[in-house]
């Protein structure tokens, strides 16, 4: 049995767990869109304290995955891509495959009114791991995105043994740059559901 989304078809049994970034919550976002056109799907909540906490964020979605049965796609963007990978450094469950939309290269300085890198450092995102995730990924990258340089993305992909998307120029992926919704992510979704893409 199937449900129907936009843009394509997902087994029941999949749900998907979507990983933001520092944000709040934000109902304009792409992925609050997403979650509203999907069956099973779920959040990682904000967090209500130690916001900036990469173990916090880290626990939070491991507390998340704790509670859903059967296959899992994580769905993550920005810094939740890095959260992800801090994840699968001590994963404790399979996982059918992620999606890591423009992840935020925090091993360099971000533009103004985002964290430095002397608070990224004291909160445990840097270095950014860069072991080979043991389930298989997609990285969408953006050529123009403020919060890392294309070549660092590609960098990311290859040391992560993700599949490198090029989404072209789309910013951060984010309100600011016009998403809002994003009907592309379907395409990138499915291969990942269907066991398409390796690990």
């Amino acid at each position: 049995m199937t449900t129907t989304t936009t843009a394509t078809t997902y087994s029941d049994d999949v749900t998907f767990v979507l990983v933001p970034g520092l944000r709040d919550h934000v109902e304009d976002h792409w992925q609050t869109h997403l979650q509203k056109q999907l069956k099973r799907a779920v959040t990682v909540p904000p967090l209500e304290h130690d916001k900036l906490s990469r173990a916090a964020r880290v626990g939070a979605l491991a507390k998340t995955l704790a509670d859903v049965q059967g296959p899992v796609v994580l769905v993550a963007h920005s810094a939740g891509a890095i959260t992800t990978v801090h994840w699968a450094q001590q994963a404790s469950r399979p996982i059918l495959g992620a999606l890591l939309a423009t992840p935020s290269n925090l091993d360099e300085p971000l533009p103004e009114g985002y964290p430095a890198l002397s608070q990224l450092q004291a909160h445990g995102w840097t270095p950014v791991p860069r072991a080979r995730l043991p389930f298989p990924a997609v990285l969408a990258a953006s050529r123009n995105d403020p919060l890392s340089r294309f070549e660092a993305s590609q960098s990311f992909a290859k040391d992560w043994g993700a599949r490198l998307v090029d989404l072209g120029e789309v910013g951060h992926l984010n309100p600011a740059s016009g998403y809002g919704r994003w009907d592309g992510v379907h395409g990138l979704l499915q291969p990942l559901t269907a066991g398409r893409v390796s690990a």
